[in-house]
Formats: structure tokens, sequence, C-alpha cells
């Protein structure tokens, strides 16, 4: 896969993320069961959305290397 497809896929992954990351957020504070610091758009959600984006990114590049 070019490097470019792989970081657009990379940026649409981090930005799905995000949003299914604030979706659950919302709701586990909206059940009370989140702990007192968990907020919408905090350092959790962008951290494991970058996460997702990152490995995805990695694995994209390492394959296209490895076949080139």
């Amino acid at each position: 896969m070019p490097d470019f497809i792989a970081a657009l896929v990379s940026a649409i992954l981090f930005c799905v993320a995000v949003i299914l990351l604030n979706g659950a957020t919302r709701l586990v504070i909206a059940l009370g069961m989140a702990p007192a610091d968990l907020a919408e758009n905090g350092f959790v959600q962008y951290g494991l959305a970058l996460a997702v984006a990152v490995i995805f990114w990695r694995r994209a590049t390492r394959v296209s290397r490895a076949t080139a």
C-alpha cells in the first residue's frame, strides 16, 4: 500500500476512533460508572485513537516495504 493511502486511512481511523471512544465515554458517564477524572475529548480518547492509527500505519507501511 502506498504511503499516501496508508496515511489517509490512518487519519480516517483516528477520526472514527475518537468519535467511537467519545460515544463510549458519554455512555459510561451517563451510566455513572466513570471515574471522576474521565472526560470527553480527554487524553484517554486521543491516546487510544492515536495508538490505533499508528498501529495501522506501521503495519501498512511494513507490508508495502516488504513486498517492494
